[in-house]
This record gives C-alpha cells, sequence and structure tokens, in this order.
C-alpha cells in the first residue's frame, strides 16, 4: 500500500466517524516557541490549552513534521530522519477512552477490503500507563485484545505532558510485531526494535502543575473537558505495509535514494554496521535521501535559505545533501536530478509540490548553486588548515584553531557546521569554544560601532531613567507639530539641567510627532521651540524600547529642562519619506508578483525621495523582469489605491496573511498597512501616503548583489524620480544630436558603433603582431653574445613599445627563440636566451624565453623575470622555458632589460665556473 494511500484511507476513516478533515498546516510553526511544527498536535495546542475555542468537536488530519535535533545522526541509523508525517485524530472534550481505543483497532485491523489497513491482529501489542486501569479495561473486554500482549509501563514511557504546567495525561501505545529475526520475544518492554510503534494515543484528563521533569509532577486535578491526542507515524505504517525494512526504502523516500545512488555509481546495501565498506556509502545516500526530501517540503511551504531560523536549517539540509554527494565522487550539480525524483513520489500527497515546482526548484537550484561556489573558494584553505593540524598535532596541538575556523566562516563562507563535518571527516579537531569566542568578539564589535554612530557610547541607564515617566508618546500619525515637556536632557551620558547656544545634545519629551529611525525609515528633522530658544533636531532614535531620543543643536538661547517646548517636523521631508516607505512596499509586493512569494524581505530603507530594498533571491533579475517590477509598481500608483492603517493583535495580523520582516520582534499589538486591501498587506510602525498616487512616479535605478542568497533594487519616487528621468531624457536628447538618428534608434546606433570599434580593435591588434613579427628577423640580427667564464649565451633583449596583450610579446618570444636556435652560423647547442619588454594600457610587461641550452647553463626563465620585475616595481613568474612579469613604471624598461643582460652574464659565469671547478 502506498504512503498515498495510506494516507487517504486515514483521513477517510475518521470522516466517516464524524470527524472534522482538517488539511496539513504549514511546517513552519505559528507557535512561536516552535521553529516548525514538530508534531501532528501543534495547529491544535490552542485548543488543548484552552486558550481558543475548538471551531469542532472531533478532528483528524495528516500533518506534515520536521525535528532536526538529530540532524547530525541521520543516515548512520535508519531510525533518524527529519521529516515525516504524523496522522493524528483528535477530539476536544467529545469522546475519550472509550472511543480511541476502539477506533483504532477497527482501523488497523479491518481488512484493506473494508477499508482498513488489514494487520495481523495476533502481531499487535499494546502498553498502558500503569495505574490506567480504564485503558486497560476497554482494550480486554471492549476490544477483547489478549491481556498477554498487554504491558503496563510508568511515566516514562506511557504519559503525555508538554514539560510545562497545564493538560497531560496517561497514553496507550501501539506496537507491531516484526518477528524474530529483528529481536528477542517478550514485548515492547523486552525490544522495541523488534516490536515498532505505530501508534500512540495520548488521553488528556488532568491539570498538571509543578511539572519537574517527565516523571516528577503534581496532578492538580481532572480537566473540565477531556481530550484526545493521537498519532500515528505514516512513514513506520508504510514500513510494514510495503515490507520494508525501514523508512527509507518506502516509496516517497526510495526514489531519491536510488537516483542518487546511480548518479554516484554506488550500491545501497542498507547497512547500519560501520565496520562495514559500504557503510560510509549507505550513510550518505540516506542523508541525501532524507535532506532532499525535507529541503523539498519547507520550500514548499514558503521556507528560504538563509542565515537565521528557518532559513539556516534548509540551507544546512542543502548543503549537507550536496556535500554528501560530493564525496562521492559527483561534483556537477545534482538537485536538478534528485528535486524531480521527490516531487514525483510526493506529490500525490501534496498536490502542492507539483503545482509549485518551478518556484521550489528556483530556490533549491540556486543554493545549490551558492554552495558550490563557497565549496570551490574555500576547499583548498580547508585542506591546508587539515594539514597544518595534523603536522601541529605532532608536538601536542589539539587541531583546527578557532582563528582557522573564524576564517573560514567570515572570507570564505563555510559554515561552522561544515568546517566541523570535514574536519571529523579528515580525523582533527576543531576549536569549536574559540570560534564561537571570535563570532562574539565580532558581533560586539558591529554593535558597538552602530552605537556609536546612534548613541556615542552612552550607557542605556541614562535613557531607562529618564523612561521611568513612561514612553514617548509618538504623535506623528496624526500631528505634524505637539506641544509638549522636555522630560531630560543628556549630555556625554550623563543628565544635564540646561544646553545653552551651539550644543549638541540629546532631548527627550514627553510626547513628540518625530519619527524615530524604525523599520527602514530615516528619522524625522525639525525644530523643537520654547520661551526664548530654538533647537534644531537633527536625529531621532530609541536607543531603549518605547523612548525617543533626539539629538539636537541649540541655534538660539538656553534650553533648560522640564520646560514647556513645540515640536515641529519639516514636513516636506516627512511627506517624501512617507512617499518612498509607501513606494517600498509596493516594490515588495511587486517582487512577489513577478519573481514569486520567496522574494522575501531581508531588509530595507527609505528617505525623503529614495528607497533601498534588500530582498531574497539567489540570482539576478533580469532587465525585463526589473522593467516588470517598475512597471507594476507605477501602475499601483496610477490606479491610486487607498492605503490604510489598522492596529490589531499579532495573530490577527497573521491570520489575514500580514508579511512581516523575517527575525523582526513584535509586540502583542501590531500595526498593519495595507495597500488597496490585499494587495499589499504588511506589518509596519512607519508612516505613509493616504493613497497611492501621492507617490508620483517610482523609477528603479539598479540591482545587485549584496551578499549569498540576497539582492537589493534601490529606485527614486516623487520629484527626485522626475527628476532622474529629465535627466536621461536631456542624455538622450544629446546622444540623438551627436548621432544624428531619431531617440528609438539611438541604442541600435550606439551598439553598432561599440561592434566596430571592437573589429577596428581586432584588426589594430592583429597588425601589430604582423608589424612585431616582420621585425623578428631584424631583431635576430640584434642579439648579442654575452660571455662568462666558460660559456657564451647569444642574448636578445629588446624593448618593443606599445603592445595589445602579453599573448602578442609571448608569440614574439618564442619565434625569436626558435630562429636564435636556427641562425645560420649559430652553434650547435649554444644557450640563448629572449627578453622582450612592452607596454600595455599604460603598464610595463616583460616576457623572457630560455632554450635547453641555456637551462643547462643554469638560466631559467623564471628567475630572469623575476629580476626585470623587480627593477619595474613588479612582479612575475613562470616556468624555466617561458615567464611573464610585469610592473608599476613603464619608464624603468631600459633599465630592466639591462639587469636581465647583468644577471644572463653573472649566470652563465656562475655556472662556468662550477663546471669548470
Amino acid at each position: 500500500m502506498k504512503s498515498q494511500d495510506i494516507a487517504s484511507r486515514w483521513l477517510e476513516f475518521f470522516a466517516q466517524k464524524d470527524h472534522t478533515v482538517v488539511p496539513s498546516a504549514s511546517l513552519v510553526s505559528p507557535d512561536p516557541s516552535l521553529l516548525f511544527t514538530i508534531a501532528g498536535m501543534v495547529p491544535f495546542i490552542p485548543y488543548f490549552l484552552g486558550e481558543e475555542a475548538p471551531p469542532y468537536q472531533r478532528a483528524v488530519s495528516v500533518q506534515k513534521c520536521i525535528r532536526t535535533a538529530d540532524i547530525e545522526e541521520v543516515g548512520k541509523t535508519v531510525r533518524h530522519g527529519t521529516f515525516f508525517q504524523m496522522c493524528g485524530n483528535f477530539s476536544f472534550g467529545d469522546y475519550f477512552k472509550e472511543r480511541a481505543i476502539p477506533m483504532a483497532w477497527e482501523l488497523l485491523t479491518s481488512t484493506q477490503e473494508q477499508g482498513g489497513y488489514g494487520l495481523d491482529p495476533e502481531r499487535i501489542w499494546v502498553t498502558v500507563y500503569e495505574e490506567d486501569d480504564e485503558a486497560e479495561r476497554i482494550w480486554r473486554e471492549d476490544v477483547g485484545f489478549p491481556a498477554e500482549r498487554i504491558q503496563r509501563l510508568g511515566k516514562e514511557d506511557n504519559y503525555w505532558h508538554t514539560g510545562q504546567p497545564g493538560p497531560g495525561g496517561p497514553d496507550s501505545e501501539i506496537f507491531y510485531d516484526r518477528g524474530p529475526e529483528y529481536g528477542r520475544e517478550g514485548g515492547p518492554s523486552a525490544d522495541e526494535n523488534r516490536y515498532m510503534e505505530i501508534w500512540n494515543l495520548v488521553f488528556m484528563q488532568y491539570q498538571l502543575s509543578e511539572v519537574n521533569s517527565q516523571t516528577d509532577f503534581t496532578v492538580a486535578g481532572e480537566l473540565a473537558h477531556k481530550n484526545i491526542d493521537t498519532g500515528l507515524g505514516l512513514e513506520r505504517l508504510a514500513m510494514i505495509l510495503q515490507g520494508v525494512e525501514n523508512m527509507y526504502e518506502t516509496d516517497q523516500v526510495r526514489p531519491v535514494l536510488d537516483r542518487a545512488a546511480q548518479l554516484a555509481g554506488r550500491q545501497y546495501s542498507s547497512t547500519e554496521d560501520p565496520a562495514d565498506p559500504k557503510y560510509a556509502d549507505d550513510v550518505r545516500l540516506r542523508m541525501v535521501a532524507d535532506h532532499v526530501r525535507s529541503a523539498l517540503m519547507l520550500i514548499t511551504d514558503g521556507v528560504v535559505p538563509g542565515n537565521e531560523g528557518g532559513g539556516y536549517v534548509l540551507r544546512r539540509l542543502i548543503r549537507r545533501a550536496v556535500r554528501a554527494m560530493r564525496l562521492m565522487g559527483v561534483t556537477e550539480p545534482v538537485l536538478p536530478e534528485l528535486l524531480p525524483a521527490s516531487r514525483d513520489a510526493m506529490k500525490g500527497t501534496y498536490p502542492q509540490v507539483g503545482q509549485d515546482f518551478e518556484r521550489i526548484a528556483r530556490v533549491a537550484y540556486n543554493e545549490e548553486k551558492a554552495f558550490l561556489r563557497t565549496i570551490a573558494a574555500g576547499t583548498a584553505r580547508m585542506d591546508a588548515a587539515v594539514k597544518a593540524a595534523k603536522s601541529a598535532a605532532q608536538t601536542g596541538a589539539t587541531g583546527i584553531s578557532g582563528a582557522d575556523a573564524f576564517e573560514l566562516h567570515d572570507t570564505y563562507g563555510f559554515p561552522i557546521d561544515l568546517t566541523l563535518e570535514m574536519a571529523q571527516e579528515a580525523g582533527v579537531d576543531v576549536d569549536e569554544a574559540g570560534f564561537r569566542a571570535l563570532m562574539t568578539e565580532q558581533r560586539t564589535r558591529a554593535r558597538q560601532d552602530a552605537k556609536s554612530k546612534k548613541s556615542g557610547h552612552v550607557d542605556s541607564s541614562a535613557y531607562r531613567a529618564l523612561q521611568g515617566s513612561g514612553d514617548t508618546v509618538f504623535t506623528g500619525y496624526t500631528e505634524h507639530t505637539t506641544a509638549s515637556r522636555i522630560r531630560g536632557l543628556l549630555s556625554e551620558g550623563q543628565q544635564v539641567g540646561l544646553a545653552t547656544a551651539g550644543q549638541e545634545v540629546e532631548l527627550v519629551l514627553d510626547a513628540t510627532p518625530f519619527y524615530a529611525e524604525a523599520g527602514g525609515q530615516a528619522a524625522d528633522t525639525g525644530y523643537i521651540t520654547g520661551d526664548g530658544f530654538v533647537v534644531e533636531v537633527l536625529d531621532v532614535q530609541a536607543p531603549v524600547k518605547g523612548l525617543s531620543v533626539h539629538r539636537v543643536r541649540v541655534t538660539e538661547g538656553e534650553v533648560p529642562a522640564g520646560v514647556e517646548a513645540v515640536g515641529t517636523i519639516d514636513l516636506q521631508r516627512r511627506l517624501d519619506a512617507q512617499k518612498a516607505h509607501t513606494g517600498t512596499h509596493l516594490v515588495h509586493a511587486a517582487l512577489h508578483q513577478i519573481l514569486g512569494p520567496e522574494a522575501t524581505q531581508s531588509g530595507s530603507f527609505n528617505k525623503e525621495g529614495y528607497l533601498r530594498f534588500d530582498f531574497r533571491w539567489g540570482e539576478a533579475m533580469s532587465e525585463m523582469a526589473r522593467s516588470e517590477v517598475e512597471d507594476v509598481s507605477n501602475l499601483a500608483i496610477r490606479d491610486n489605491h487607498p492605503v490604510l492603517t489598522r492596529e490589531m493583535s499579532l495573530d490577527e495580523a497573521r491570520g489575514l496573511g500580514a508579511m512581516s520582516l523575517f527575525g523582526e520582534k513584535y509586540g502583542d499589538r501590531v500595526r498593519v498597512v495595507e495597500v488597496n486591501g490585499a494587495w499589499s498587506r504588511e506589518l509596519c510602525g512607519g508612516t505613509h501616503v493616504g493613497a497611492t498616487a501621492e507617490i508620483g512616479s517610482l523609477a528603479l535605478l539598479g540591482e545587485q548583489s549584496v551578499g549569498s542568497g540576497n539582492r537589493r533594487v534601490e529606485a527614486l519616487v516623487g520629484l527626485d524620480a522626475f527628476r532622474h528621468l529629465a535627466t536621461e531624457r536631456t542624455l538622450v536628447n544629446e546622444l540623438t544630436g551627436l548621432l544624428k538618428v531619431p531617440a528609438d534608434q539611438v541604442r541600435d546606433r550606439v551598439a553598432g558603433t561599440l561592434a566596430r570599434l571592437k573589429e577596428v580593435e581586432k584588426e589594430l591588434a592583429a597588425l601589430r603582431a604582423a608589424q612585431l613579427q616582420a621585425e623578428a628577423g631584424r631583431l635576430v640580427q640584434a642579439a648579442v653574445e654575452v660571455s662568462g667564464a666558460q660559456a657564451v649565451v647569444r642574448l636578445l633583449a629588446h624593448d618593443a613599445g606599445p603592445v595589445g596583450s602579453g599573448d602578442e610579446l609571448r608569440s614574439l618570444v618564442l619565434d625569436l627563440r626558435s630562429r636564435l636556435e636556427n641562425t645560420a652560423g649559430n652553434a650547435a647547442g649554444t644557450p640563448a636566451v629572449v627578453a622582450m619588454a612592452g607596454t600595455a594600457k599604460g603598464r610595463p610587461l616583460v616576457v623572457i624565453g630560455t632554450n635547453q641550452a641555456a637551462r643547462e647553463a643554469g638560466l631559467k626563465a623564471g628567475a630572469l623575470v623575476k629580476t626585470a620585475c623587480g627593477v619595474l616595481g613588479g612582479g612575475g613568474g613562470g616556468k624555466d622555458d617561458l615567464a611573464q612579469g610585469g610592473g608599476q613604471d613603464a619608464s624603468r624598461i631600459g633599465a630592466a632589460l639591462a639587469a636581465v643582460r647583468d644577471a644572463v652574464g653573472a649566470g652563465v659565469g656562475a655556472a662556468a665556473g662550477a663546471a669548470g671547478a
């Protein structure tokens, strides 16, 4: 029975028992305490905890789950995996043990023709909590299950709770006897390898308090409404029904494993014995099969590779799979072969995998390409670190230093887990503690740098003292001028009572219309005035949450703390900044439309007339895509969509699908900004226009990379966008005049001109080469004899003047060396050296060639080039017969060739002298 059929039978069976079929929730958990959905009951936690009223009394689901705690163990055994599916049926204050147990028995043992799974009743065992007489009675009397196959176990095995005060209760687990070949007799208490757990029935009937451990807790009393939470492992049942040894051989996993083995030219043997020669490859094949499926499902649910949270887990899964394939000799991209195999295995149960595969594949393939570049850049450095660690081990060193591991991470992009894995495979340790210390130091420096730019290293305690009167009230959403009181003044981190003209200080108001820099929006500027004083607001920050701190310069009078004052923002600057901020939301929505929902925000900045937006994407956008993003944004501006803001709970906002900045911390109440309803809906505390037409226009400036998997677009809005386009129009008009063509033909004319220039450059290069070759015959006659003590060398040293490239000089040197050796009258075996110099783009070049006789006399081209380049202020090298180099000072070419002549004489003399001796 295929996995898809197992899932559909599960849902159909409980649907017939009046259960509401609930689709699988996303792998990204709605619970902020969980990174992923780790169990089938996670989506129902609010109902079990009594936080929300369930919309139904009975539910059934097949839930996608991810667990990554044992990711390093995946593949080493057949029991560990990251992605799995949990079939569950749930009761919220409806039925209890008396219905849950018989239904489980019915589904497992009914024939397949009757809609059940058709398991052999004689091979089923169950366990119950040692004090749960009721559950055992139901099994014996209501089901008719034999008492000798029921085992009572303690809290460690048969009691469930969350680990915190709340609901809990005993459970009953169902096991399947795989047979004597898998272990000893005696039921689950004797051998859980032979007796494999397939289903757990949890009876939530108690309120627990003082939960200290799995076994140490206090039962405060019974729940008013008893609940049922059950979970059957789909992969485990598939193993039994498909007659395979483990989850890696089931129909949704084995196709990827087989394709990986085929690509690597390996034979999978299903061994778990580290002593088996095939064990290493089997581990890698299992790892690949698991991780590719997990990555497929995570990307389907909207996760994209990144450096934090779920994005980091996804990136790690992909990179572990790719590296496992490389260790088996496959250096080409593998995901284009493996991901479709996983798609075909999973799409029957999850159609979205097939429907959305183009986007999924794009995300995965881009991440693999980025990782292959990382490997190419860092592997040589890693090999050097391993080699150094092994050499140092002889003197008592412990392995790869924290500094080396940090360099691999910081310079070459190697994540620490990759360094640890590669080091383990090479048999050396890594100073992980030293690496973590350097990472902490780097982050601390970055925070201090940012802090010094914003607050001059002021101790936050000074701010917290001013916050004692409460948070600053921000009035800027509705007011541009606000009367308030100066709560306090700070100078160099200390509260002061007075600020005088010309002094820069920090000022805190009870209420302010000035927006403090946050959410990518630049701070407001303007003025604060009072009785006899004027201060200019230069910047506004929130060094502690809820407190707006104005950095100001006193321009007139004296400012005492505690007096009344009026804050007035630079209104035009604010209005222009609002255009840019709303424009940022339009660009984000446009990127979603053109590229897909995985183009998620990773950062932004906007100020008057300008915006930049960073987003997760693995490759450069095409010119057409950039044009479409700009067009979609401007269409939204033209259509004058209303821009509305609403305050609501965080859960309500997420329920509406409001986008949020990944990694940002939000409170219980959030502000949602909507453009034309759901066209764009984001969590945002910034200020915005009332309708999109107020933006005027948006001009996309360009797009670039800002790190692995991250891109950036920049744009101008409003009058700044108009001025930019006007400047471009002026430039086009000038070009039409110079080229004497209409504007729509400028591009073709410029392209044609550039093409002709390239052809002319090629012709000039060919003419220069031909000229040099034509001079070769004359140049040979310019060769001179350089005598040593016992030998004579034919040396041709010449300045060729301007050349196209080093290739021209090399061709000339090779030709002249051949001519010198074959010149009439030249004694056989005479050493010959050709040294040619020239300038290319104003920089000096030197190429030197030596024949066999010269090399035997001790003259090496590489050494002679280094001599010449030393005079030119540069460097070079190469082989003994031909070498090339360059320098900085073309005026020293003559001196460089003279140095070569001296070196040839000295070298020959030394060689001859040594031979004579």
